[in-house]
Parts: C-alpha cells; sequence; structure tokens
C-alpha cells in the first residue's frame, strides 16, 4: 500500500452533536445539515471557550491586505511542531486558539488517481473527536485552521501525518495556551476503506465500508 504524503485532514465530516452539551435547540447558529464531505473554504463548527460558532475553514492571518481571493497559501492546516514561529499562524497560537469538533476524516492512498479513501473515526467511546484548532478574524471573518502532527502507530499504515486529536485533559491545556507539541500523540483512532467520492458527493453512505 502507498501512503499518501502530500495533503492531510483536507475532508472531514460533521460531529454528530444530538444528546450532547451542544444540543442544537441551545446553540446561538443555526446548524447546517450534518455533511459527510466537508471541504476547505467551507463553514466548520468550532467552540471558542464554551461557545459552540461557525468560521471558514482555511486560516487566512489578520494582517492580510487585499481581497479573500488574494490570498493564496494553503493554510487549511498547520503543523504542530512549528505553528507557533510561522507568520501565517503565530498571531492565532497566542491569541486564537479553539477546538474543531468533527465525526471523522478521510484520508487516500495511491500514487495515481483515482485514489483511494479511507475514513478514520474513534477507537474509543467519544464518538466527537476534537481537533486542535487556530482561529484568526480576518475582517470580521473567523477563519481557522486545524493542527496536524506526526502520525502514530493507529494511522502510519495510511498516513505520515494526522489531526492533533484531544482528550478531555489536552483540550484544557490546549486552551490554557500550552505549547506542548506532544499534544494527539496517543490519541488512537481507527480506519476502513471507503469507495471514492467526488467532490460533489454527501451523505452517510460515503463513511460505510467499502465492499
Amino acid at each position: 500500500m502507498t501512503r499518501h504524503r502530500l495533503s492531510m485532514c483536507g475532508r472531514f465530516i460533521d460531529p454528530n452533536l444530538r444528546g450532547t452539551e451542544f444540543e442544537f435547540s441551545e446553540l446561538k447558529i443555526t446548524p447546517f445539515p450534518r455533511r459527510f464531505n466537508v471541504k476547505p473554504t467551507q463553514e466548520v463548527y468550532v467552540l471558542l471557550g464554551q461557545e459552540l460558532t461557525c468560521a471558514r475553514w482555511g486560516l487566512i492571518p489578520s494582517w492580510h491586505k487585499g481581497d479573500l481571493k488574494d490570498w493564496r497559501a494553503s493554510t487549511i492546516n498547520a503543523r504542530i511542531e512549528d505553528a507557533a514561529t510561522k507568520p501565517s499562524f503565530r498571531g492565532a497560537w497566542r491569541y486564537g486558539r479553539c477546538l474543531i469538533p468533527a465525526g471523522g476524516y478521510y484520508e487516500w492512498t495511491g500514487t495515481k488517481s483515482p485514489k483511494q479513501p479511507h475514513f478514520f473515526s474513534s477507537a474509543g467511546n467519544e464518538e466527537t473527536l476534537w481537533f486542535a484548532g487556530l482561529l484568526s478574524v480576518w475582517n470580521d471573518l473567523r477563519t481557522c485552521a486545524i493542527l496536524t502532527r506526526a502520525a502514530n502507530d493507529t494511522v502510519t499504515p495510511i498516513h505520515d501525518r494526522m489531526p492533533v486529536i484531544l482528550d478531555s485533559t489536552e483540550r484544557e491545556d490546549w486552551l490554557s495556551g500550552s505549547n506542548r507539541t506532544d499534544l494527539g500523540e496517543g490519541y488512537r483512532v481507527k480506519h476502513h476503506a471507503v469507495a471514492r467520492l467526488g467532490i460533489r458527493d454527501e451523505g452517510e453512505a460515503l463513511i460505510e465500508p467499502k465492499t
């Protein structure tokens, strides 16, 4: 199997918030129908303190001059190893810590198209994955990035990177400003191959195991 080493965590699925402390009836935002193929530049849920809100996936630093379309850098992901010093992310590292909830995410294997997608979800009892995130407000627009780290052994058969997925203690550490770069290294996930999905495909069938 050939692992895909280029982009990572470029698609994920919305969390299932029903029956949780973030039940939609308690939210101050209008929820969108649960999506199973969330893409960069779309609005995603972010947790700021105890407030669940939304942000555009793809961080734009507050200092960017010009229009939205003028921002060309790929900033959907930030490496936990060096985000604190990268010009695009260092402001959000200091002042824009957030959590990005997800129900799972996709990675691809193969060197030629069409590549084989794999779906990753929690290997434990907690259904929601809490990604460490960075939030930046640009021209009153909330934007965000997902932190990534070196993969652990539950991910390395597919990819050499993984999102920084935090347990309850690590979530508190991250939001309180910890500079630890080992956050998320022990989080266990499981994965299975799924049918190939196009950019416009949607629905719960996308995460069913490939037959």
